[in-house]
Order: structure tokens, then C-alpha cells, then sequence
């Protein structure tokens, strides 16, 4: 647990914002600048009301995707990802090339220094950490802590960034932040007004505010994205085996969303999952159970965090598959 900090350190929790970032390297392009290569200003706000702000994100779509945009043909598209080319490099680059692109991952603590060694310091950037469990197992009190040491200074283990929290079955509870915030030693107020938050009650609304995110991501120094949780939505607008084709597709869709969100803004993306009841899991498991999503889910997580009740109030986490390691908080 931190203590309370002293003036001068409490007054080093400010956030940063992205105009005062003079030593980082931009970690994308701004879509305008596909106006200075010679592409319709129009053309360009096309794309921003289909939620695509930045060149990176552009050559994160797929053509057939871009010509469904009303109002861009084929031609206009293959003209747009021409110029999108040559401001970004999406082709080969050396392996010290990829080392040196991942010293901008940022590693967020979770405020347990169990959990943080468990994880190899923290939360990671550009990277997705699926955490699931039973009910009152912990998924949602991390995601709560996380909203305040998100924006904890990177000198003091944080992200400097704001966060973005997408919730789907109303668990979001900012009286729970303010205690957490003072435990960091920061001021409430400024916490919870560096989280912007969106109750998501259907797939669709769930999609359309992800795509929104852009927006707001290309403009501020957001740091975490929670979606809590990424399945509630699909098994009810989703029923019966008839439907699973359709509904694994969707969350297939959903998922590479947030990849692409991820390491499109070098952000930290935090969902937590359900788990249903697994009848081959063995006999010697006195009450078997499994993440729901499928494979689907499994392949698009960096890390899966399995939560479980302990005594009393302790919680234990472990990696999964193989659960090697287990942290107790």
C-alpha cells in the first residue's frame, strides 16, 4: 500500500498532456495528414465519421471494408491506402527495429506487488489481459484500481494517461474509486474525471462505442480501455446452438477491434469474462469451469488472468493455461 505522499510528490500526479510529450516519438499519424498527400478533404471526413482518425488505423481495415464507407469507391480507396503507405511503414522492419518499438509498452501496476510480479511489473500497453472468474472473485475491483493507477506517473509504476471504461452489466461504481484514490495519495475529483465511461446494452452499442474511442484516443493521452465485461452481451442477443456460428463471428469482430485499439494507441486493454460450467473438466475438479467465448476469445487474449476466492476476503490469480504461478492478495 502507498502512504500518503508528500506535497511536492502528490503535486507530480498530474497527467500529461499530449502536447507537452516533446521527447516521444508519435505513436501514430493523425489521418489529416492524408489531406497533405493529396486526398479530398472530404474523403478524409468520410473516414472520420466511419471512426477511422489515424494512418495506422486506416491500414488496420481491409479494402472491402473501406469501399462499404458511403461515398468511396474503389478507386478513391486504393488512392487513400497508396498515400496511407508512404506515411506509415507497415511492411518489414529488423528484429532491433521491433525491440526498440517495444520500449514504448508501458507496464501499469495493479496495486498488489503480488499480482505486479506475477504479470512482470504490471498491465501491459498494446497488448490485451483477459481476467475471469465467478462472481465476486476480484475481476471488477482490479478493473476499479486500475482506473486510478492508470494515471499514476510512469516514474511512480503508472501510465500518465486517462481511461476509457466500457460497461456491460452496470458494475461501474465511481464511490468505489474515490477510496482507492486516496490510498494512492491523489485527488479523487481529477481521478474520476479522467475516466470517461459508457454503459453498453446491446453487441451493437458495444461495437459502435469502441469504434467511437478513436476519436477521443487521437486527441488525449488515454492508457487503459476496460470492457467489463466482453461477453455479458453476446450469450443474451445471442440463443441456442443455431445462433453460435453468428455469435463467435461477432465476437470475433469485436476482439480484433480491441487489438487493433491496443497497439493502434498503445494502450492497455483490460477485459474481464464469465465463465460457464465444464463438464469434461475432471473428476478430481470438485466444480469444473471454464472462460466462456471459446476459442475465439482465448487466441485474441496476450494474457489470461483466472481468478478465485480464497479465505476470507483473499483472492488468488493465476495465468492460465498451466497456471505455473499464482499470486494471493
Amino acid at each position: 500500500m502507498i502512504g500518503t505522499l508528500k506535497a511536492e510528490e502528490a503535486s507530480q500526479l498530474q497527467l500529461v498532456e499530449r502536447e507537452d510529450i516533446d521527447d516521444e516519438e508519435d505513436l501514430f499519424e493523425a489521418i489529416d495528414k492524408l489531406i497533405t498527400a493529396g486526398i479530398n478533404a472530404g474523403d478524409v471526413k468520410k473516414l472520420q465519421d466511419a471512426g477511422i482518425y489515424t494512418c495506422n488505423g486506416l491500414m488496420m481495415h481491409t479494402k472491402k471494408n473501406l469501399t462499404g464507407i458511403k461515398g468511396l469507391s474503389e478507386a478513391k480507396v486504393d488512392k487513400i491506402c497508396e498515400a496511407a503507405e508512404k506515411i506509415v511503414n507497415f511492411g518489414y522492419i529488423t528484429g532491433s527495429d521491433a525491440l526498440l518499438k517495444r520500449k514504448s509498452v508501458i507496464r501499469i501496476t495493479t496495486g498488489s506487488q503480488a499480482l505486479d510480479e506475477l504479470l512482470g511489473g504490471g498491465i501491459e500497453t498494446s497488448a490485451i489481459t483477459e481476467a475471469f472468474g465467478e462472481f465476486r472473485s476480484g475481476k471488477t475491483q482490479l478493473a476499479h484500481t486500475l482506473c486510478v493507477s492508470t494515471q499514476l506517473p510512469t516514474n511512480m509504476r503508472g501510465g500518465s494517461g486517462k481511461v476509457a471504461y466500457i460497461d456491460t452489466e452496470g458494475t461501474f461504481r465511481p464511490d468505489r474509486v474515490i477510496p482507492i484514490a486516496e490510498r494512492f495519495g491523489m485527488d479523487p475529483g481529477a481521478v474520476l474525471d479522467n475516466i470517461v465511461y459508457a454503459r453498453a446494452y446491446t453487441y451493437e452499442h458495444q461495437y459502435n462505442l469502441l469504434l467511437g474511442l478513436a476519436a477521443k484516443m487521437s486527441e488525449e493521452p488515454f492508457r487503459l480501455l476496460i470492457v467489463d465485461s466482453v461477453i455479458a452481451l453476446f450469450r443474451v442477443d445471442f440463443t441456442g446452438r443455431g445462433e453460435l456460428a453468428e455469435r463467435q463471428q461477432k465476437l470475433a469482430q469485436m476482439l480484433s477491434r480491441l487489438t487493433k485499439i491496443a497497439e493502434e494507441f498503445n494502450v492497455a486493454v483490460y477485459m474481464t469474462n464469465q465463465v460457464i460450467a465444464d463438464p469434461g473438466g475432471g473428476v478430481f475438479i470438485s466444480d469444473p469451469k471454464k472462460p466462456a467465448g471459446g476459442h475465439v476469445l482465448a487466441h485474441a487474449a496476450t494474457i489470461r488472468l483466472m481468478f478465485r476466492k480464497g479465505k476470507g476476503e483473499q483472492r488468488v490469480c493465476k495465468i492460465t493455461p498451466g497456471g505455473i504461478a499464482d499470486a494471493k492478495d
